[in-house]
């Protein structure tokens, strides 16, 4: 049952573009698959964990099972997103902001042919804990999460979902921070905690978007209702980019069991996990979250040919001697999905991915 779920929702949501022009009497339901585009959001840091700035694709190695990879789109921070192509007959690369309408007119790669990534700009999902174990600090809960929201800079839209034994979208993608203000007020504490099957379901819907995507998970207990293990999790959001951040209100220590897999879920995405005593850890956490969101270097490439089908390692490194002495952080692979299994699983997974009730039977 468990594998089954992850199955259909992991094939539906890694993103595809389309290569190819698609009539009205198509099945919207399938994808028409020509080309993956992978992306990867960098965090580089200083030994004493500031961010190192001012960074230039060249700057940046990309190999994926030891293949190295060339850039097609650079952007960092708040700075408009850059296609890469190359130009003439030397190969120069030319670098080139992405506007609506270059997206929209495409063009296509150089190397490969392919269109322009429509990107969007940073789209966060808050998931919010509103189980019974939040009854405590339910409205310092809240105040810091309206914070939060409040300060984000350079983030596109944003989406409010709350969950405690079935996940509720209150407040959809958007770029109305009112809206989502108000989506935030009007939770109130309720049912059992199933955190993973809640997450694994707003993984999805991140999934359907270009350009930096991320999580911000805040819980106030361990899950005791959810059906999906939390590996699922964490592999659907590698396999399509999307970076997840936790704060829990639970000390470390207290719920070493959570604890770990909050580690463990946001590593391996890429992000970061916090453990809040105090509403004014809670406040510090979301305030390193939003400068994490606004440093990240967003990078992406079409994989060249590979005859692993399974899951694939990526390694980003910093080149030149200068750059060895910073850090860099993000997700260490994906798996690949075949074209043929996505559209077969295409029209089951519509259905599921639009059921909010994922209370065990």
């Amino acid at each position: 049952m468990k594998k089954s779920l992850f199955s259909v929702l992991l094939l539906s949501s890694v993103l595809f573009l389309n290569g190819g022009r698609r009539t009205a009497a198509q099945d919207d339901s399938r994808i028409l698959v020509n080309v993956v585009l992978v992306q990867l959001n960098v965090a580089v840091t200083d030994k004493k964990g500031n961010y190192v700035s001012g960074l230039r694709p060249e700057d940046f190695v990309i190999t994926e099972d030891k293949i190295q990879e060339r850039i097609s789109t650079f952007e960092e921070g708040n700075e408009p997103a850059r296609r890469l192509v190359l130009s003439g007959p030397q190969g120069k690369v030319v670098s080139q902001v992405i506007t609506p309408e270059t997206a929209a007119a495409g063009g296509g790669d150089t190397q490969n042919g392919s269109p322009v990534p429509a990107f969007t700009g940073a789209n966060v999902f808050i998931l919010f804990d509103t189980s019974n174990y939040m009854y405590r600090g339910f409205v310092f809960a809240q105040d810091a999460i309206a914070d939060f929201i409040r300060s984000l800079e350079g983030v596109s839209r944003v989406a409010f979902y709350s969950y405690s034994r079935d996940l509720s979208r209150a407040v959809p993608l958007t770029s109305d921070r009112a809206t989502v203000l108000r989506g935030v007020r009007s939770t109130v504490a309720g049912d059992d905690a199933a955190l993973y099957n809640c997450l694994l379901m707003t993984v999805k819907d991140a999934a359907q978007f270009t350009g930096r995507k991320a999580i911000v998970v805040f819980s106030n207990g361990p899950d005791n209702a959810s059906l999906v293990p939390p590996e699922d999790v964490a592999e659907l959001a590698q396999s399509t980019g999307t970076i997840i951040y936790m704060i829990s209100t639970r000390e470390a220590q207290t719920e070493p069991v959570s604890s770990a897999v909050f580690e463990r879920m946001s590593k391996a995405t890429g992000g970061k996990a916090y453990f809040a005593k105090s509403w004014k850890d809670e406040t510090d956490a979301f305030a390193s979250i939003r400068e994490d969101l606004a440093h990240l270097y967003s990078l992406s490439y079409y994989p060249l040919p590979n005859p692993n089908r399974g899951w694939r390692s990526i390694s980003v490194k910093l080149a030149g001697e200068n750059l060895q002495k910073y850090r860099v952080r993000t997700r260490d692979g994906y798996r690949v999905l075949k074209p043929a299994q996505i559209a077969s699983a295409a029209a089951p997974a519509a259905t599921a991915a639009t059921s909010e009730d994922t209370s065990p039977k």
